[in-house]
């Protein structure tokens, strides 16, 4: 399989390069196997979820934190 990229924008959607599979929280499988890219809502605004539709600018979204990469134990 090849290499997945999921950037968080900040103040704004996740970002996913490659080949994935998103399945919804019912079980139902949305077909993204066309998009080599595609961006996921964080703000709970957009129109057209999971996806981002820009709506985070729209509302002034601000991420609660940045994300934090995780120390080695």
């Amino acid at each position: 399989m090849s290499e997945v990229k999921i950037t968080v924008r900040p103040n704004g959607p996740l970002r996913i390069e490659g080949p994935v599979k998103l399945v919804d929280a019912e079980g139902n499988e949305w077909d993204v196997a066309a998009k080599p890219a595609f961006s996921l809502c964080r703000c709970g605004a957009s129109a057209n979820k999971p996806f981002c539709d820009g709506s985070h600018n729209k509302i002034g979204f601000q991420s609660v934190e940045s994300p934090v990469k995780p120390t080695e134990a």
